[in-house]
């Protein structure tokens, strides 16, 4: 059985401690309940205060990482866009600078393990690299689990 490991990366535009990200921080408790609570959700990249913005696994101390695991795709897609995180997505400039390079990335997982950071910044340099492929794709082009 395989599950579906993504990451996704944003340049905040200022501290998380400032006026400027404030109400993406007061909303972060609650999406991420909201994405623990979602049909198809698996695991969650998360440091001691149960979310991942102390980590900075770049070297560029701006970018704050989002991991998860999902059963499916679908299910990721439907958490995304057809939640409350939805309404986070539409605020995004708001809070972090627009992209210049690929920010999000998929990929494919045996059952039950769970990716590293270092795994997934693997899978989006490939993807920023080669473009899509079974090995590192995005919703644009999905890839679906070849049976082994």
């Amino acid at each position: 059985m395989k599950h579906l490991a993504q990451l996704n990366i944003g340049r905040m535009l200022a501290p998380l401690d400032s006026p400027t990200m404030a109400e993406f921080m007061a909303r972060l408790d609650d999406i991420n309940a909201l994405a623990e609570s979602t049909p198809g959700f698996v695991w969650r990249l998360q440091d001691d205060a149960g979310n991942a913005t102390a980590l900075r696994p770049f070297d560029d101390d701006w970018l704050i990482v989002n991991m998860s695991v999902w059963e499916s795709v679908e299910q990721l897609k439907a958490f995304t866009y057809n939640s409350a995180h939805a309404d986070v997505m539409r605020k995004r400039r708001q809070w972090f600078e627009p992209h210049t390079e690929m920010y999000f990335v998929m990929w494919w997982i045996s059952a039950g393990h769970i990716p590293t950071v270092e795994e997934a910044k693997e899978r989006l340099r490939f993807l920023q690299t080669n473009g899509e492929s079974e090995y590192a794709f995005t919703f644009k082009k999905i890839f679906t689990v070849q049976a082994t």
